[in-house]
Parts: C-alpha cells; sequence; structure tokens
C-alpha cells in the first residue's frame, strides 16, 4: 500500500514548492487533488491528479539538484507564483522549476538563494537555529553612536508586538552600516531603523550563512559551487544537532 504524504511535504519533496510556499497557496485556495480544492493536512500519493492553479503537476523521477545565488533587483518580488507580477520565477525564467530560500523586500536587492530542494528550504528556514543573514545598509541621516547601540542590543518593535535579538552591527560610512541577523522578521531592518529615528534609502544583502554575493551582477544568478554547498549542508547538519 502506496503511503500518503501530506500535500505540502510531498511538494516540497517534488521541488515544486517549499512548505511554506505550498501552506500559502493552500490557504488561497489554489491547489486541486482530483479536481477538489485542496486544504491544510490533505494528504496524498503519486496516484493523485494535483494542479496548481489549473496547471497539473507531474512528477518526475530524474530532477537535478539546483541552487542557485542569485542577486535580485529592486522591485521584484520574491514568490513562485506566476501570477503575481515582477516576480522572482518569471524573471529568471530557469529551465527546471526552483523557488526561493525565504524571502528578500520587494523594496530591497541583494543575495537570495534559489531551489527545488524542499527539504534544504526547510532546514534554512529553522529560524531557531540562528542561521546568520548579513546586510549593507544605508539610510537618511548620520549614523550616531548611540544610534548602534540602539540597534545592536535589540529593538522593540510595536508594530509586531516583539524586541529583536541583539545583533551585530558596524559603521560603514557616514550614513551607511553592516548589521548581521539571525532572525527574518518582516521588514526588520526597516522597522528596526524607523524606531530608531532614521529610514533605510538602500538595502542590500550580501551574505546567508557561508554565500556571498561578492560581485555577482545585479538581476545575474550562478551555480553555488560544491565547496559552499558542502560548507552549507555541515553547518545545517551542526545546527540541527544542537551545535553553535
Amino acid at each position: 500500500m502506496i503511503e500518503k504524504k501530506r500535500l505540502n511535504k510531498y511538494l516540497s519533496e517534488l521541488g515544486i514548492c517549499s512548505r511554506r510556499e505550498a501552506d500559502r497557496l493552500l490557504e488561497a485556495g489554489k491547489i486541486q487533488v482530483n479536481g477538489e480544492t485542496a486544504v491544510m493536512g490533505t494528504k496524498v500519493d503519486e496516484t493523485d491528479r494535483i494542479a496548481i492553479d489549473g496547471r497539473e503537476i507531474r512528477p518526475r523521477k530524474d530532477i537535478p539538484e539546483v541552487l542557485l545565488a542569485f542577486h535580485k533587483p529592486r522591485g521584484i518580488v520574491c514568490t513562485a507564483s506566476r501570477k503575481e507580477a515582477n516576480n522572482i520565477v518569471s524573471y529568471l525564467q530557469y529551465p527546471e522549476r526552483i523557488y526561493p530560500v525565504g524571502r528578500l523586500d520587494k523594496d530591497s536587492e541583494g543575495l537570495i538563494l534559489m531551489t527545488n530542494q524542499g527539504e534544504l528550504v526547510n532546514k534554512i528556514l529553522r529560524s531557531r537555529y540562528g542561521h546568520e543573514k548579513e546586510y549593507l545598509v544605508t539610510v537618511d541621516r548620520a549614523i550616531t553612536e548611540s544610534f548602534l547601540r540602539q540597534m545592536s542590543g535589540g529593538v522593540y518593535l510595536p508594530e509586531l508586538q516583539v524586541k529583536t535579538k541583539p545583533c551585530r552591527i558596524e559603521k560603514t560610512g557616514q550614513r551607511q552600516f553592516c548589521v548581521i541577523l539571525t532572525q527574518g522578521l518582516n521588514r526588520q531592518i526597516r522597522r528596526m531603523c524607523h524606531v530608531c529615528g532614521c529610514e533605510v534609502t538602500r538595502l542590500i544583502r550580501v551574505r546567508v550563512m557561508n554565500i556571498s554575493l561578492g560581485d555577482l551582477p545585479c538581476g545575474a544568478y550562478r551555480e553555488v559551487t560544491p565547496k559552499e554547498y558542502e560548507e552549507l549542508k555541515r553547518q545545517l547538519q551542526k545546527q540541527g544537532e544542537g551545535g553553535a
């Protein structure tokens, strides 16, 4: 007897989308199983007919593993839904079905990983492990020592009713700083800066864990090297086992 799996996990394993993206599609009523609208908790197997936005999903056995580093331009939306204007998948036009690892605000630019490996996405997005993300930020006024202290110590965000975790921050110019976060709250840096009395004019993500943006041109992508991929998996395994 074929074992059925939760639909979000099944789609993730097929490289269709991440579990989170599958949940969003389910909530929006965009996934059909055997002609019926699927709901959260629906279980399926390879005998079921699955469609997303009316487009049938056909499982493949020969899907190559894909992991790309992409320099997202401003204005591009980090979603796998092709119906969303200026979505990242349509922008890339990659020959295999891939989706973003996490999100980067529409108004932000910089490094975002693209993959077809659902379990890899889930491991990276588990925020309790504190994966590092590094940003270069420009604001609309001069940066002071008190600003750096306030940002580094954690900032209470009233809209989210949460205080951010302490972070590492360094001034790199009169109105520019570099910050390393280990959490990914919605528009976190912009909200933190607003509370601290300034507004972000440019935000670039330059690193995710051990993978750096480097000199990758805006709008371009590259394959993550085998060395980078092995180190990424090593860090994920170490942190998953409770390491630092």
